[in-house]
């Protein structure tokens, strides 16, 4: 049955890397009618890599991996924190009702060893499970012969293990620090007094304020290397100032657009062929929750803006108080 089951799993594992295109540094080349290998124009090898420039904005899942197992067994805890609330529910139930059925299939082996009103069934055997698995034992059904106390005491052993995992993985889910940090859905590239700059915007929607904020923004570009590979490359963007010691309302990080700048004297045209996008991480710790909190974007250049700004949103108000306007956030206007 295992060889069966391998052989399967290879020809599933064949399958796969038949269909999707490969994404290492292997030379892609293709055949003609001629019988001939001939290399993919660099046109179509861009084409073909633009499922990995857009890794930023897709979701794991979204992506394929040939060849890589991923078992759910193997990192049980993390698939328990990473799947989706509707996934884990779900999941959960399933395995409650068939750990139950399990039990109470063990004691239908010999019903007569359990005590209760009228005969036993394996409806009735399964929410004796029920109550023993969760140690609340009603009384109605109690277990008298050595082989169903036996059942039962390890049924309450795994039991305990089993409610002690599972309020250990719920809770690990709702405690698990997230960044309410919302950031704008257009970049805008400034030219004010004559200066050049990428701006992004980013806000806090807690009440408490981040503290000790570190931002990075680099270029993503795919480019050729020396040796003729497709090779993804990472460039730092300086910002005017990366670090933020409070973070409360909003704040515009900004990059100047020098000659020492990777986007400097760089057109659309090029970007584009590049597949160029900025991506934005941000780190900073949570002053009520003293946990550090993570955040992180992506923005291609068709979301980028040239000669715009973004609009004030912080107010004073006539009572003196100050009135953040989360509604226009996201708003930019020319100058």
């Amino acid at each position: 049955m295992k060889s069966v089951f391998q052989r399967l799993k290879e020809k599933r594992e064949a399958r796969l890397t038949a269909r999707y295109n490969r994404l290492d540094d292997t030379p892609l080349e293709n055949t003609g009618k001629t019988g001939k290998k001939s290399h993919f124009t660099t046109k179509e090898a861009m084409r073909r890599f633009r499922a990995h420039a857009l890794v930023e904005e897709k979701a794991h899942r979204d992506v394929v991996r040939v060849g890589l197992s991923d078992s759910v067994w193997t990192d049980l805890y993390h698939h328990a924190l990473t799947a989706s609330w509707t996934a884990f529910v779900y999941t959960s139930v399933i395995f409650y009702f068939l750990i139950n059925l399990f039990f109470a299939l063990l004691y239908l082996i010999a019903p007569s060893q359990v005590t209760g009103d009228g005969q036993h069934t394996l409806l009735s055997l399964f929410f004796f499970s029920v109550q023993t698995l969760s140690t609340v034992g009603y009384g109605g059904m109690v277990p008298v012969g050595p082989y169903a106390n036996i059942v039962v005491s390890f049924e309450v052993l795994v039991g305990m293990m089993i409610n002690a995992l599972a309020t250990g993985v719920v809770f690990a889910r709702f405690a698990r620090p997230r960044a309410r940090i919302m950031f704008s859905n257009t970049a805008v590239i400034s030219n004010e007094n004559g200066i050049p700059a990428l701006c992004i915007r980013i806000a806090n929607l807690r009440l408490s304020v981040i503290l000790s904020v570190d931002v990075e923004v680099s270029l993503s570009r795919l480019v050729m290397s020396e040796n003729g590979h497709l090779v993804r490359q990472f460039d730092q963007l300086l910002l005017v100032q990366s670090h933020v010691p409070v973070l409360r309302f909003a704040f515009v990080m900004a990059h100047v657009i020098g000659p020492e700048s990777p986007l400097h004297g760089k057109s659309m045209a090029e970007l584009e062929k590049e597949e160029a996008e900025i991506v934005v991480t941000v780190t900073g710790t949570d002053e009520a929750l003293g946990q550090t909190v993570f955040a992180r974007t992506a923005y291609r250049f068709d979301r980028v803006h040239h000669n715009h700004r973004f609009v004030d949103i912080v107010l004073s108000r006539p009572d003196g108080r100050i009135a953040v306007d989360y509604t226009r956030f996201h708003d930019i206007e020319k100058h």
